[in-house]
């Protein structure tokens, strides 16, 4: 059975990935109780667009994987969780630093839980504000999740026995 991975180790694991590494995007916080993340992104030569503002795909980049694997790690293994939809509205240029807060709250997963008891799926909507040292707000992103309970397996002889043909 594979060992499960606390935050602090997957927020060294996600600082070390290249497309993180090499973007200037670093997790600085992941909260005890999966609820939160805190993430920067550096303005940097190779991050830069050609007006020397943040790039929108960097922009985008470091609020991908969040609300994912915070939902997933929250609910447990007994729910699949992907994401589903994307979207981001471009505000004021980025000219330094900027900061963008995670948080799902025990409200959300409680609506999840009770939207996917019967086995349908449950569509959240997830936004937050990427924000730059001075406090403007530089883009807002939206992120929809897909998340289901996992089909709960037969036992071997419930399984068998359904499958006989009787003659």
């Amino acid at each position: 059975m594979p060992r499960r991975q606390s935050p602090a180790s997957l927020r060294r694991t996600i600082n070390c990935w290249p497309p993180y590494l090499f973007s200037g995007v670093r997790v600085l916080e992941i909260a005890d109780d999966w609820s939160s993340a805190r993430v920067r992104l550096r303005l940097s030569w190779f991050n830069r667009n050609y007006v020397g503002t943040h790039f929108g795909g960097s922009l985008f980049a470091m609020s991908d994987p969040f609300w994912m694997l915070l939902t997933m790690k929250s609910l447990g293994r007994d729910y699949v969780v992907w994401d589903k939809t994307g979207e981001i509205d471009f505000l004021a240029p980025g000219r330094g630093d900027v900061f963008a807060d995670f948080t799902v709250t025990e409200e959300q997963l409680e609506e999840i839980r009770r939207a996917t008891a019967d086995g349908s799926k449950a569509l959240p909507w997830f936004t937050c504000d990427i924000v730059g040292e001075d406090g403007t707000v530089v883009a807002r992103v939206r992120k929809q999740l897909h998340i289901r309970r996992k089909q709960r397996k037969q036992p071997e002889a419930e399984a068998a026995q359904g499958s006989t043909v009787q003659d």
